[in-house]
């Protein structure tokens, strides 16, 4: 008969054996602490949202922005062409009209310009369309208006006039017939000799206009 001390060492032993055994088992829990767990790739995608997010929208939105309107093209060199005139007194034919054109006038100088004879008060008209230049009284001229055509290259002058009409100014747009002043005798006209002293020059620089190249109006009025 096996004793009792040989009969414990056989049980540790066995007990020590199945423990091994258990340890050494691949399915252990040992074994599954240190193991890899492989997780399927497309499991570590991230998940797309269908939402599609909200746009973003400034709390001062600039203006849009509006391109200026473009400036009228007016051509590098405008011609010098003399438009369709009127005879700028009313009730005056062409008829009517002298050519004093070249007569002279005192120290030497030409006249440059033609006469209308009129009644004093008879309205004076605008030859063409046009802007006022300038209006002042001088000397010679009396109560004068000096117009400037379209382009800025051609004066169209009127002198000796009784007075202007309302609304008259500089910097005026104004259309041909219309009504810019009244016959007179101002400036160095003499005393009842009322007429209107209507001259025409083209110039190269309208802010130049009081002088130019001097046009003979009375075949442009016939």
């Amino acid at each position: 008969m096996l004793g009792y001390d040989k009969i414990l060492r056989y049980v540790l032993y066995a007990v020590c054996l199945g423990v091994i055994a258990l340890i050494l088992s691949p399915g252990s829990a040992v074994w599954r602490k240190d193991e890899v767990v492989k997780v399927p790739a497309a499991a570590t995608q991230p998940i797309k949202s269908e939402t599609k997010p909200e746009p973003v929208i400034a709390a001062n939105p600039p203006e849009p922005k509006i391109a200026p309107a473009p400036e009228p093209a007016i051509p590098a060199n405008p011609p010098v062409t003399v438009p369709k005139l009127i005879v700028p007194v009313s009730g005056i034919g062409p008829q009517q009209l002298h050519d004093n054109y070249s007569d002279a006038r005192s120290e030497g100088r030409v006249h440059n310009a033609i006469d209308i004879m009129a009644a004093q008060g008879t309205p004076v008209l605008a030859a063409t369309d046009g802007v006022i230049r300038r209006i002042f009284y001088s000397e010679r001229g009396g109560n004068t208006l000096y117009q400037l055509n379209s382009y800025g290259n051609m004066v169209f002058y009127y002198a000796h006039l009784d007075r202007y009409a309302d609304g008259i100014v500089e910097g005026k747009a104004v259309k041909q017939g219309e009504v810019i002043g009244y016959v007179g005798d101002t400036g160095n006209a003499g005393a009842g000799n009322y007429h209107l002293h209507f001259a025409i020059w083209t110039v190269s620089d309208p802010k130049k206009f009081y002088n130019g190249d001097h046009i003979n109006p009375y075949p442009l009025l016939r």
